[in-house]
């Protein structure tokens, strides 16, 4: 989607280059709140203000503040992928090179005692990733971006470059590898009913046709970021066979596991490799899927199975009508587990753990009263215990759970915990469990610990370098009395470089989700130290709605977005300016993205408390952003019904109802390949903004869908976000 194009006078353009409102006199460009062709001049509304220079990028080989520069610098590391015999992890680093403007993504192996490091692959600008091991450990299948992506790729460890291995005529992604190597499963984007090499015959014919028109009977007519074309992602799988020496090769045709099921595995539009899994003895594939013309308004997805040598899929949750996915097999084979929520049309209900027995087909849940949503599950080798992760109080930790009694003992609890796998035994050394863990001050790096979770070690100090030259604020715990005299947690940091006596300006900085939380957890695009690093105060408040404090709490912000949420944000901001006398509550801006934004849009409508606000991606009129959605079971649950069912609701928290109360400057910014929460949306706050003489500016991306990816814009959304920031708080 793009904008119109429009020309502007000098003038006008270079008001609105700076942000500014024309000349009140002007009847025809006025703000105010009046109506028809004059607008009468509301004296409370902020004189416009001419922009601030944008901070110098700071040398980062000496000691600096934070800033997006050392956001997009730094290396991320992925999840670990163990050897099959427990000497080496496996595991993925991202890399970004700021004067070739271009990401690589190589695989490297850390020893399981983190002593020697080996980077396997080296091209600049490529992406290589989603490797499996060859059953005896000396060989590696992954996916790439060389050579145009799409392929299958072979390592062999004990020297040489990479080599293709598998090429279908359609784009491959999402490699598995049977325990007995005897089958690769992957992911193909087909027409169902259609083999690859039809697929792609009609694709060229369709690139071929002049007309690029496209007609829809039924929703999604796009999803996320992307227009639906009719294609599906498929499982395959492609038998192998492997020689004496460790290598393997074709033994016969890629076989379509979903035919012509008008599905897709992966899920979109975040599923990956995760959403299937085989069995141990590999004669059959669990996987995830949403069968159904109900996708754009459901949230039921189905875990499958279907036998590797192809076969009609059988549901075995067709009981449960929330989520359904996250299939995992015991050891022996006997069980299947998946991560369900019992809410159909429900996104943030509790993920729960249900375990099925393969031969009676007798279905139980897994500590079914403790009140933590479940992440993810991983069986440990004797099936006797589940290592799960689960948000707790803005952390995310790892717990075991009896499988026979339930009970949850807690094994890891400092900050953000993730990417479980198990290390297997070798030699005197027991199995022991990899992960990733990471925090408010240090990415991601992987580390192991014993599966009770004592001698925790670390593996990889990928970033140590780059963290040595950077100072950071360390974000502290602040709890107050909430809505209706409710705990309520925030996050409190002081800004970097803090001198005592001295007062701050503060950011406070709203999350989305709504269903969401800032947790102790390192992010590349809302970093509270970005703004710590900017000299600012942070406040950030897990507010009603949030996940992480039990479900009820994560319940209650449904059907009241304006309500309990905002009265936590209003009495955690007292609470905090109240407890720290050296942050100055005259000089505070708010911003947020998605629900984040929106409460930004509600907030302008609201109090006059801030001095400037930042809205990305938010919703301004819930009404009509229902019907240019995609996920429309989320509105329908969060506003207990459709617009022509509820309206009420839908009226009453629309932040379009109150732009006549509207006063303090904001900037506002947005993507035009959001489909969650289209641009229209930022464009109709922007106007709104305008119209009425408030001070405003509009950030527009082209290029981005609901976040910020590139390291490029990413650097333009900061400098401007701060500017903005800057001129309204310092000046």
């Amino acid at each position: 989607m793009k904008m119109r194009p429009f020309a502007l006078p000098l003038v006008g353009t270079l008001a609105a280059t700076l942000g500014l409102v024309a000349c009140a006199s002007d009847p025809h460009t006025s703000g105010g709140a009046g109506s028809g062709g004059s607008a009468s001049v509301d004296d409370s509304i902020p004189a416009p203000r001419a922009p601030v220079a944008t901070r110098p990028v700071p040398r980062l080989d000496r000691k600096h503040p934070l800033s997006v520069h050392d956001l997009i610098r730094f290396e991320r590391v992925g999840a670990p992928v163990p050897s099959p015999d427990g000497r080496w992890i496996l595991h993925t680093r991202q890399s970004y090179d700021a004067d070739a403007n271009q990401k690589s993504t190589h695989l490297w192996l850390v020893s399981g005692d983190g002593s020697v490091n080996k980077q396997l692959t080296t091209a600049k600008g490529v992406a290589d990733y989603g490797a499996a091991w060859s059953p005896d450990g000396r060989a590696l299948l992954f996916s790439s971006s060389r050579d145009g992506g799409g392929k299958v790729w072979l390592l062999r460890l004990d020297g040489g470059e990479p080599r293709k291995f598998l090429e279908l005529p359609v784009d491959v992604d999402n490699l598995r590898l049977s325990a007995d190597g005897k089958h690769l499963a992957f992911s193909a984007e087909v027409y169902p009913g259609m083999t690859p090499a039809e697929t792609a015959k009609r694709d060229a014919e369709l690139a071929k046709d002049p007309v690029k028109a496209r007609s829809y009977e039924s929703l999604m007519v796009r999803h996320w970021d992307t227009w639906e074309d009719g294609k599906r992602s498929h499982l395959f799988v492609q038998p192998l066979e492997w020689d004496a020496d460790g290598n393997p090769s074709l033994a016969g045709d890629a076989r379509d596991l979903m035919e012509e099921l008008d599905a897709d595995c992966p899920t979109k539009p975040f599923g990956g490799a995760e959403d299937y899994v085989f069995s141990p003895d590999g004669s059959e594939i669990a996987y995830v899927a949403h069968v159904g013309a109900d996708r754009a308004w459901t949230t039921d997805l189905d875990v499958y199975v279907v036998p590797v040598a192809g076969g009609e899929s059988k549901c075995v949750t067709d009981a449960y009508r929330g989520s359904d996915k996250a299939p995992a097999y015991s050891p022996d084979g006997s069980q299947l587990l998946w991560l369900s929520m019992a809410r159909p049309g429900f996104e943030a209900d509790r993920q729960v753990i249900h375990v099925q027995d393969r031969a009676s087909g007798a279905v139980r849940t897994i500590a079914g009263d403790w009140d933590r949503s479940v992440g993810s599950a991983l069986w440990t080798p004797d099936g006797r215990t589940l290592l799960v992760t689960a948000e707790e109080e803005a952390r995310q930790r790892v717990f075991a759970l009896d499988v026979a009694s339930g009970a949850v003992r807690t094994l890891l609890t400092e900050h953000w915990n993730d990417g479980l796998a198990l290390i297997p035994a070798h030699g005197n050394e027991p199995v022991r469990l990899a992960f990733l863990n990471d925090s408010f001050t240090a990415p991601a790096e992987l580390f192991r610990c014993e599966l009770d979770g004592a001698a925790r070690l670390r593996l990889t100090r990928v970033n140590d370098a780059r963290l040595d030259v950077v100072e950071m604020s360390e974000p502290q715990d602040f709890w107050f009395k909430g809505w209706n005299d409710e705990k309520v947690h925030a996050w409190v940091a002081p800004p970097v470089g803090f001198e005592a006596g001295k007062k701050y300006p503060v950011a406070f900085v709203i999350h989305g989700g709504p269903q969401g939380a800032i947790g102790d957890h390192f992010h590349y695009r809302w970093n509270l130290n970005a703004f710590a690093g900017a000299g600012y105060a942070v406040v950030a408040v897990n507010f009603h709605g949030s996940t992480g404090f039990g479900q009820a709490f994560t319940d209650s912000i449904s059907g009241d977005w304006g309500g309990k949420p905002f009265e936590d944000l209003m009495l955690g901001l007292d609470a905090v300016l109240a407890a720290h006398d050296w942050m100055d509550g005259e000089r505070v801006g708010a911003l947020g993205a998605s629900y984040g934004g929106w409460m930004i849009n509600w907030i302008n409508g609201h109090t006059d408390r801030f001095k400037a606000l930042v809205c990305h991606d938010g919703g301004f009129d819930e009404a009509v952003n229902y019907y240019t959605t995609e996920e429309l079971w989320f509105p329908e649950w969060e506003f207990k019904g459709t617009p022509w069912q509820n309206p009420e609701l839908f009226e009453k928290f629309s932040p379009s109802r109150h732009v006549a109360d509207w006063k303090t400057p904001q900037l506002v910014i947005h993507g035009a390949n959001d489909f969650r929460l289209i641009d229209a949306e930022g464009l109709a706050a922007f106007t709104a903004l305008q119209r009425r003489g408030i001070p405003s500016k509009y950030l527009w991306f082209p290029d981005e869908n609901h976040w910020v990816l590139k390291p490029k814009n990413s650097v333009r959304w900061h400098d401007t976000v701060i500017e903005w920031l800057d001129r309204w708080l310092l000046q």
